[in-house]
């Protein structure tokens, strides 16, 4: 099997970050935490996310960081540039977790993005059986 590394981007509190850490456990799939508390955001990873998913897959507007927005932000979160500018300042404005899947190396190499805790797509992306 191809080598893999995963990064698994989020904050440490969020059950569905929880949710999704165990799974990786119980099917030993090794996975990189990356703690946007601790860590932060990194801009290039954010920049391929929202070039990869799109803006509104990764702004989560159920969240505790979207209704202590202001009004005047949320309204103002219209596009790829302001949601960027948003998400930069609330990191915990992700939809989480951001999970970062690349197999292979060199010319062999492949890589995906997800957006929240799917475990058919992730028994996909691991390559494990339910």
């Amino acid at each position: 099997m191809e080598p893999m590394t995963i990064t698994l981007y989020g904050i440490p509190n969020c059950d569905t970050v929880k949710r999704a850490r165990a799974w990786l456990a119980e099917h030993e799939v090794a996975a990189q935490f990356h703690d946007f508390k601790k860590q932060g955001l990194p801009e290039d990873a954010l920049d391929r996310w929202l070039a990869e998913l799109g803006w509104e897959a990764l702004v989560n507007r159920r969240g505790t960081t979207w209704r202590k927005l202001d009004d005047a932000t949320r309204a103002a979160v219209v596009d790829t540039p302001s949601a960027r500018a948003v998400l930069l300042a609330n990191p915990s404005l992700i939809k989480r977790p951001v999970v970062d899947w690349k197999t292979g190396t060199g010319s062999a190499s492949r890589s995906g993005l997800t957006v929240g805790f799917d475990v058919q797509q992730w028994t996909r992306y691991a390559g494990v059986k339910e």
